[in-house]
Parts: structure tokens; sequence; C-alpha cells
């Protein structure tokens, strides 16, 4: 079964409003936005750090970057850094590189997920589901149902000491 099967039957086994959308191939978060028709800031992308305790998928809008310094005050650690292109392959083999679902938390993976803060302020986000051609939109409310980010405030505007 692919991932963008499970994910609809996870979704719609919880009852959530979902919509599956296919667009042209796009690999950045900014491009998979504007070729879905979302603004960048709805879009939520998935960046894989890596800290003391393991893995974590940090989410944020398309818009910004992840700033690694915020990241890792929040998470109260000494050292973070992404997760190399190998790592993320390992740890989504179902999954084109860099297309990774927000999903984490126990619900498709067993990754803690953080979100920053400015994506719940959306009432509905997009994001990629396991291809660098589909795209799932889901309410922000049923998606913290689902896997209860811990929210944190991590991204910038700025690409100095940002990444993704």
């Amino acid at each position: 079964m692919s991932l963008l099967d499970r994910l609809s039957t996870f979704l719609e086994m919880r009852g959530c409003w979902y919509r599956h959308d296919v667009h042209p191939l796009s690999f950045t978060a900014r491009e998979t936005a504007q070729a879905d028709h979302v603004p960048a800031r709805r879009f939520a992308k998935t960046v894989i750090v890596n800290f003391e305790d393991g893995y974590a998928m940090a989410v944020l809008p398309a818009d910004r970057a992840v700033n690694l310094e915020d990241l890792r005050h929040s998470f109260g650690c000494a050292h973070l850094r992404l997760a190399t292109e190998q790592e993320v392959a390992g740890l989504f083999p179902d999954c084109e590189l860099g297309a990774m679902p927000p999903m984490g938390n126990g619900t498709l993976y067993d990754i803690p997920v953080y979100c920053d803060g400015l994506l719940m302020a959306e009432d509905a986000i997009s994001f990629n589901a396991g291809t660098h051609h589909d795209v799932i939109r889901l309410k922000v409310e049923d998606w913290c149902d689902l896997v209860t980010p811990r929210v944190l405030a991590f991204s910038s505007t700025r690409t100095i000491g940002a990444h993704a």
C-alpha cells in the first residue's frame, strides 16, 4: 500500500475532511505551494532534525526557514542539526526524499512533531503526501487533533543561520 493510500485511509477512518491534489513536479515547498495554488504560509514543510534524543519533525510554513539555534534552544539541548539525506531516506523509506508528510507522533510515523506556531493561525494546511506530485489539504484543527504537535517558535524569514 502506498503512503498516499495509507494516509487517505488513516484520515477517512478518523472522519477527517481532506482533499488530495496532484500537481506538476516540484521539489521545494514554495514551488509546491505555488503549483498547488496555495499561499506559502499555508503549505506545511517538514524538516527532519537530529538532536540528543533522536530525530524529530520540525513543521513550518513554506515561506519561512528553520532557525536551528531557536529550535535547539526550544528543545533545551546542546546539539541539534539537520538530518542528512541518507538519514531521512532511512526514516521515510516510503517517501520520495523531501516529500515527507507531517504525520508523526504515532500517526503514520513514530517520530516527535514540533510545529511552528505560525501554522496554527491558518484554517487549513497543505503538505506533501510522500511524492513530489501529491498534496493533501487538511483542516489545521484536524491535523492538531491527530498529530498533537508541540507548538514552538522556531522559524525565521532570514536566511543567515536558518535552514530549509
